[in-house]
């Protein structure tokens, strides 16, 4: 991509730049094509943005327990829950949350990526 990008400055309170706008051509050009807008919903992203990890957002999105979770991934409810706060999950811990939520393991991004 070697023409300039015009993008749209969306500034906070304090005059500091927030977010930016982009034309979606270069959105997907910047995301290599793949579109993970429509594969996240909104309000898990909104969760994650307050601070919940993907993991609680998408079991709260989805009106589920940590117990029912646990149950479902075939672990105690206890140890669900230190995976839930984890930031940092190891893969195969991943796609253990992604099949007992039923999305995929893409899906159970960390905050900050």
């Amino acid at each position: 991509m070697n023409t300039p990008i015009e993008a749209q400055i969306i500034r906070n309170v304090n005059g500091e730049p927030e977010y930016a706008v982009i034309p979606y051509h270069v959105y997907q050009e910047l995301a290599g094509g793949k579109d993970y807008a429509d594969n996240i919903p909104h309000e898990v992203v909104s969760r994650m943005i307050d601070g919940a990890t993907a993991a609680q957002a998408w079991r709260e999105h989805l009106g589920l327990t940590q117990a029912e979770l646990a149950r479902r991934a075939g672990i105690s409810q206890s140890a669900y829950s230190q995976l839930e706060t984890s930031t940092k999950l190891r893969p195969s811990s991943r796609r253990k949350i992604a099949e007992a939520l039923g999305i995929s393991p893409e899906q159970v991004v960390t905050n900050g990526v």
